[in-house]
C-alpha cells in the first residue's frame, strides 16, 4: 500500500520540547523520524498516513492534541528523491 509523507513543525511551550517529542515517538504509531530543530519551530517530525488519512484531522487529533503542543506548522509531500549512494 501507498503511503504520504507530511512533515509538521511543532512549536512547544517553553521547556516542553523534549517531553513532547518522547510523548509522540511513544504514542503516534504514524511518526517515522522526530528532530530538535534551531529556529522558530522546536520539532520537526515526519509523519506517513495511509492514503484515506485526512491529514488536517490528523494533525489536529494526534499531534496538536499532545500537552506542551503551541502551534504546527504542516507540509505535505509530492515526490521523494535520494541520491542513489548507498
Amino acid at each position: 500500500m501507498v503511503v504520504r509523507a507530511i512533515f509538521v513543525m511543532i512549536k512547544c511551550e517553553m521547556g516542553q520540547a523534549y517531553r513532547v517529542a518522547r510523548e509522540m515517538a511513544d504514542s503516534i504509531a504514524e511518526l517515522s523520524e522526530m528532530h530538535s530543530i534551531s529556529g522558530q519551530y522546536d520539532l520537526l517530525g515526519k509523519f506517513y498516513l495511509e492514503p484515506e488519512q485526512d491529514i488536517g484531522l490528523f494533525v489536529v487529533e494526534r499531534v496538536q492534541s499532545v500537552a506542551g503542543v503551541k502551534d504546527t506548522y504542516t507540509l505535505q509531500t509530492f515526490n521523494a528523491f535520494s541520491s542513489g549512494k548507498g
